[in-house]
């Protein structure tokens, strides 16, 4: 007599746990933003999210780590790695304006704006810096590497003349962050439209200035 087959089991990564893992990182995203690292618990996380406090360290480890993943995705919803991908017969201009006006609405929206506020307080006299360094390497240091990669490809392929590809990033990024973050920062935007507006007139003109400075010379 044959032997009933055996039911299948789902491994890890199934749907279900996909949005488990989901629904705990848009929680995750909130409570941060709104209490900082300290003042943020797995707890809450977990009562957000509707899950287990099991199930969030099933997924994340720990504390440290689900805020890394916080900002890794917030990052890569925005800027994902595929945006930097550069061939022969791209154009180096098309491909920074759409980066530009990506990486200028991610700088400025209210989550973004709300994170800054968190790891601000959170890296004062006394505080802890290293969640100021998660941020500084999902976000800056990951956004230099991807735009020096970009760059240096341009100028393999003879769309740009530049010598020094690492502080050409520098520049560009500083260009495209000009003082709008700050001022959001402060909350110092007077118009909610005229301030969208502005940071896509920056974005476009900080392509524009790099370009001219660094374009081919006929």
């Amino acid at each position: 007599m044959n032997a009933s087959p055996k039911m299948k089991t789902q491994g890890p990564g199934r749907p279900k746990d996909m949005e488990k893992r989901a629904a705990i990182l848009d929680a995750a995203k909130a409570l941060f933003t709104q209490g900082g690292f300290a003042g943020t618990s797995m707890d809450a996380v977990a009562a957000s999210a509707g899950v287990s406090k099991l199930t969030v360290y099933s997924h994340f480890g720990d504390k440290d780590n689900l805020f890394r993943e916080v900002i890794r995705a917030h990052v890569q919803e925005r800027l994902p790695d595929d945006l930097f991908d550069f061939s022969a017969g791209g154009d180096i201009r098309a491909t920074l304006t759409v980066i530009a006006r990506s990486h200028a609405a991610m700088e400025t929206n209210t989550e973004s704006v709300g994170t800054f506020r968190a790891i601000l307080s959170d890296c004062q006299a006394g505080g802890n810096p290293r969640f100021g360094r998660l941020v500084w390497e999902e976000g800056p240091v990951r956004m230099h590497k991807l735009m020096s990669g970009l760059l240096g490809s341009a100028v393999e392929n003879g769309q740009l003349e530049i010598t020094d590809v690492s502080r050409a990033t520098t520049q560009l990024l500083a260009l495209l962050k000009g003082d709008l973050l700050i001022r959001r920062l402060f909350g110092c935007e007077d118009c909610a439209v005229q301030f969208a507006e502005e940071v896509n007139n920056n974005a476009l003109a900080a392509v524009d200035m790099f370009m001219r400075a660094y374009a081919p010379r006929a």
